[in-house]
């Protein structure tokens, strides 16, 4: 069975003009022609095409993906183990990268008060106040924000390095807990739900149950908290979202 180039460009998510692209300097040829002319590309086709668009995401230049693919020593498998390995690693990499995110996102209504050392020393390599302009807006003229700025900038560099610490350990835990299958809903889940209020409440400003459940709410509501959670483990956001309800209900 063969498909037009205007098939495998939808099957693909790629352009009919990248795939003309391709086989004009020799990365993708279709195996057929119709009798019109017209490209007409297998299953090998394919095949190939999935293996050039691996190796384009991980950001391969197009060159360099046609040495490896007609390499004659090369094994279909050895590029599949070989683009699994840079995908974990990239994966590992994207991790990280959001947990920097995150604490950058607890630091943005801060006020912090560090050398531009310090900041990438404790909060990894993104700008903490890369969001203290939309968080002034929104929350600029609440009493917590006001609290929080007040603490922070009274916070050094092992003050801010200490609360890392403490917020990663409670990470680990709350993580090794979804993971183990507790319920969101369970004793242990309230308790670590509430240990994080309790965070909340000694770093930055005084967070009663009902301002923790709004906080729970926006973990799932905001993109970027649920995809800093998800990223720990699958269904993080949500099960942390419930768990702190859940913690805020128990409390009257």
């Amino acid at each position: 069975m063969s498909y037009s180039v205007g098939q495998v460009a939808r099957f693909a998510g790629v352009t009919v003009r990248a795939l003309h692209h391709y086989d004009e300097i020799g990365l993708l040829a279709p195996s057929e022609r119709s009798a019109a002319g017209h490209r007409r590309y297998g299953e090998p086709d394919l095949d190939r095409l999935q293996q050039v668009l691996f190796y384009r995401e991980l950001g391969f230049p197009l060159d360099e993906i046609q040495a490896l693919l007609d390499d004659p020593a090369s094994d279909p498998r050895e590029h599949l183990r070989r683009q699994r390995d840079l995908l974990t690693a990239r994966i590992e990499k994207l991790q990280k990268m959001a947990e920097a995110v995150e604490h950058a996102m607890e630091a943005q209504q801060m006020g912090i008060q560090l050398t531009p050392e310090e900041r990438f020393e404790v909060f990894g390599e993104k700008d903490p106040e890369e969001y203290s302009e939309e968080t002034e807006q929104r929350w600029g003229n609440t009493a917590a924000y006001a609290e929080s700025q007040r603490r922070a900038a009274t916070y050094s560099k092992e003050d801010w390095l200490r609360m890392k610490a403490e917020n990663d350990d409670w990470l680990a835990r709350y993580v090794a807990l979804v993971t183990a299958g507790e319920p969101a809903d369970g004793e242990r889940a309230m308790d670590l739900a509430e240990e994080h209020r309790d965070q909340i409440s000694r770093w930055f400003y005084d967070c009663p149950h009902e301002m923790h459940a709004c906080l729970g709410a926006m973990y799932v509501a905001d993109e970027r908290f649920k995809a800093y959670y998800d990223a720990l483990g699958e269904g993080v956001a949500d099960h942390l979202s419930t768990a702190i309800h859940a913690n805020s209900v128990r409390n009257g």
